[in-house]
């Protein structure tokens, strides 16, 4: 049966120093005058979108259309010069990644796509900088909801758009590193792949509802068996 592999980005795919985050607290520190906008506001597994709402609540104020337009373009901007900034942090691909899409993509009936928090913008940024996005037709992003237990519809219907077949929930994995990945595939049927190469443990991946569940993704041949 053809399957659909949608992957998280940050702490899955790659990691980027915390680009993100400081592209981020720059533009609400220029947008809405705070410095410290995202502090105490929890990031891993959760869409850019939830993200500057939970901050401008803690500020009183609203994210409405306008001021989210506004937060999201600057964000993309600060990200295009923060990601190329060497010295904070790890910026890395994961153990495994680039042999792992490489197999996945030379197989046929096995489609590949993204699931991530990310505004689209955001994504490409940070994927194209470690020469990734080029393995990806489709996928769902930040922009699509806040709630991120609503995004694999939307990458779904990309994916038919793109010529993928219809498939059933089971044939859909999702791969993540946070209780969200895994929550957001649980919420449509799709299966949860885990793997602990972010801020969680196997053990707690698997407390959150992963059957499936690995320490990184350098055993191809592994990772791979769960397509048959």
């Amino acid at each position: 049966m053809p399957k659909l592999v949608l992957f998280d980005i940050d702490g899955t795919l790659v990691l980027t120093g915390g680009a993100g985050v400081r592209a981020m607290t720059r533009a609400c520190d220029e947008i809405v005058g705070s410095s410290n906008a995202l502090h105490a506001v929890a990031v891993a597994g959760r869409t850019d979108w939830i993200i500057l709402s939970d901050a401008l609540e803690r500020m009183g104020r609203d994210l409405d259309a306008q001021l989210f337009a506004a937060l999201r373009d600057r964000y993309v901007t600060h990200l295009r010069e923060e990601i190329q900034v060497p010295g904070h942090g790890v910026k890395a691909v994961m153990p495994g990644i680039q042999a792992l899409l490489d197999d996945l993509q030379a197989r046929d009936g096995v489609y590949l796509g993204l699931l991530t928090g990310n505004f689209e913008a955001g994504a490409r940024i940070k994927l194209e900088y470690f020469d990734l996005w080029r393995y990806f037709q489709c996928g769902a992003f930040g922009d699509d909801a806040a709630d991120r237990n609503a995004l694999v519809p939307f990458a779904v219907s990309r994916a038919r758009e793109c010529g993928v077949p219809d498939l059933a929930p089971h044939d859909i994995l999702v791969v993540g590193d946070t209780p969200h990945d895994i929550a957001c595939a649980r919420a449509v049927g799709a299966t949860p792949v885990a793997v602990a190469t972010g801020m969680f443990t196997t053990e707690q991946l698997r407390d959150s509802g992963a059957d499936i569940v690995f320490r990184d993704l350098s055993d191809t041949a592994a990772f791979t068996s769960l397509l048959t």
